[in-house]
């Protein structure tokens, strides 16, 4: 009985405890800080439908670079290596390869589309979130037609210098 009392308080100090922790690990958390908190008071909320995402690589080697990554259990499935670009599928995540297009690397949402190039609906208008992101301050290096309807991009940088296109197809 009495190993039963104590094995029982034992659990209830380890929960307590192991709350306990959490709760002021999450308050030392970084992104529960004061920080983000004082940022997003100044932007003005959507939850942005931005679509398919990848990452695309500026390569040196297109058939090189399609050699490594297939390795890792990418295939292709869109582009050419005559057309100087491939993208790659692993599952859910997409590599877009290209040689001499562009410098750098950058992050790449395709709005309208899935992981598989297949439209999806509702999604955010290109021109919809380029209004967005104006209406909060954040400068592009690239706009669409805003009177326009259909395919259209947008790029800009985040805060530490990674190129973002957004690059609706539909």
């Amino acid at each position: 009985m009495k190993k039963r009392v104590i094995t029982n308080v034992g659990f209830v100090l380890a929960f307590g405890l192991g709350y306990l922790v959490n709760q002021q690990s999450n308050a030392q958390n970084p992104f529960n800080s004061d920080v983000p908190k004082v940022a997003k008071a100044n932007v003005k909320q959507h939850a942005l439908k931005l679509g398919a995402f990848s990452i695309s690589l500026n390569v040196k080697d297109l058939h090189k670079a399609r050699t490594f990554y297939e390795a890792l259990g990418f295939s292709a499935f869109g582009g050419s290596e005559k057309d100087n670009y491939l993208i790659l599928k692993n599952g859910n995540a997409l590599i877009g390869l290209f040689q001499g297009m562009f410098e750098g690397n950058m992050l790449t949402f395709n709005p309208g589309w899935d992981e598989n190039a297949q439209n999806v609906s509702p999604f955010d208008d290109v021109r919809d979130i380029q209004k967005h992101l104006k209406s909060n301050a954040i400068p592009l290096i690239s706009e669409v037609d805003s009177t326009t309807k259909g395919p259209g991009s947008i790029v800009l940088t985040d805060p530490d210098g990674n190129v973002i296109l957004i690059d609706q197809h539909r």
